[in-house]
């Protein structure tokens, strides 16, 4: 026993600060209900409030981040107010992925409905936040803020991907969008996606592993989608199920047509590619 106390009192002083995850999720959950009223417990009346709740989270995101120099090489209370000084931008760019959500699903009776119970918007307030303290140079905050979010929708976004304006997932549960993962803009992605990589070598930690996809695409249930050299061209619809390591054109139509076939027959399941040039099959 003696030998293992001494083992745990060994790691909690190589722990330093060691930022607990509740006090991470505290701080995100509280910055997204100063952002969204719909989803905070009271909504703020008088102006004034609004400036000193601001500067309230400021300051403890600066506590957090000067009590973990290990986390970052640049000044807590100046990083705290660069991010702060980015919030409109962030609050501006989950609107639009809002707007997203509620004209890409017709279930979506109005944008409070949304903001109140819609996963999808949840894990891409995450993201966004957690890219932008990721683009500060802050290393594990991040990643605790989408991986809680992760454990709330089922929905794992890297804070290190890059996702473009007006984006939309619908449901959601089981989608993985990997670290160096590019999403263009107005796309929309429903559940079980995995936009991953071909490679978990960890040798490759620093390549791009992950699929660049371009504007205007819709990815359909099921579908995977996987290396760092697999460009979705814009426009393009990716079917459910579909499985691709290899590029798509442009305004391009792949998906996963299954064939009714009996133990005799030779005929299998195929993909289907199409666009407006061609139409072959698989």
């Amino acid at each position: 026993m003696e030998s293992f106390i001494s083992k745990l009192h060994k790691a909690h002083q190589d722990c330093s600060e060691c930022p607990s995850p509740k006090v991470i999720q505290k701080f995100f959950e509280d910055t997204l209900g100063l952002l969204f009223p719909e989803y905070t417990v009271e909504k703020i009346v008088d102006r004034s409030q609004i400036e000193a709740a601001l500067l309230i989270l400021q300051d403890d995101l600066s506590f957090i981040l000067e009590r973990n120099p290990h986390l970052h090489k640049g000044k807590g209370s100046q990083l705290a107010k660069v991010f702060f000084d980015n919030l409109e931008q962030i609050y501006d760019w989950i609107n639009q992925d809002v707007d997203a959500m509620y004209a890409g699903d017709p279930a979506a009776k109005s944008r409070t409905e949304i903001l109140r119970s819609y996963p999808g918007f949840y894990a891409i307030a995450a993201y966004r936040i957690a890219h932008s303290l990721l683009g500060l140079g802050i290393n594990l905050i991040p990643r605790i803020i989408t991986e809680f979010a992760h454990s709330r929708t089922g929905i794992d976004i890297h804070p290190g991907a890059t996702i473009g304006k007006h984006f939309c997932i619908d449901h959601g549960t089981g989608v993985v969008i990997g670290e160096t993962t590019i999403i263009g803009n107005h796309v929309k992605i429903y559940q079980g996606v995995t936009l991953g990589a071909l490679s978990v070598d960890k040798a490759d930690a620093d390549n791009k592993r992950h699929p660049t996809i371009e504007d205007e695409v819709v990815i359909y249930s099921g579908a995977t989608i996987l290396g760092g050299n697999t460009v979705i061209g814009k426009g393009s619809t990716i079917g459910g199920n579909v499985w691709l390591t290899k590029s798509v054109a442009p305004k391009s139509k792949v998906y996963y047509q299954t064939q009714m076939y009996h133990a005799d027959s030779a005929v299998t399941d195929m993909y289907v590619f199409k666009n407006d040039q061609d139409e072959m099959s698989h």
